[in-house]
């Protein structure tokens, strides 16, 4: 069996990925029903292309690297 690498929970990739699923929770996945999963595969896709074309920018960080530890 292959181990996967260790990979620290502050990599900034995960926190853009969480950002990104928090998008798409508030903006199309509250309070919103399917009526099939081939629905919901059809608004995802058409989610993806809009946030695409529309609001898609580079994150801005805030961090400014202080130790958490003194």
């Amino acid at each position: 069996m292959r181990k996967s690498p260790y990979t620290p929970k502050h990599c900034s990739w995960l926190n853009q990925v969480e950002i990104w699923f928090g998008i798409l929770t508030r903006r199309l996945l509250k309070r919103a029903r399917f009526a099939s999963t081939d629905e919901l595969k059809q608004r995802l896709l058409e989610f993806i292309d809009f946030f695409n074309q529309t609001l898609a920018k580079p994150f801005r960080w805030t961090y400014i690297g202080k130790p958490l530890m003194a």
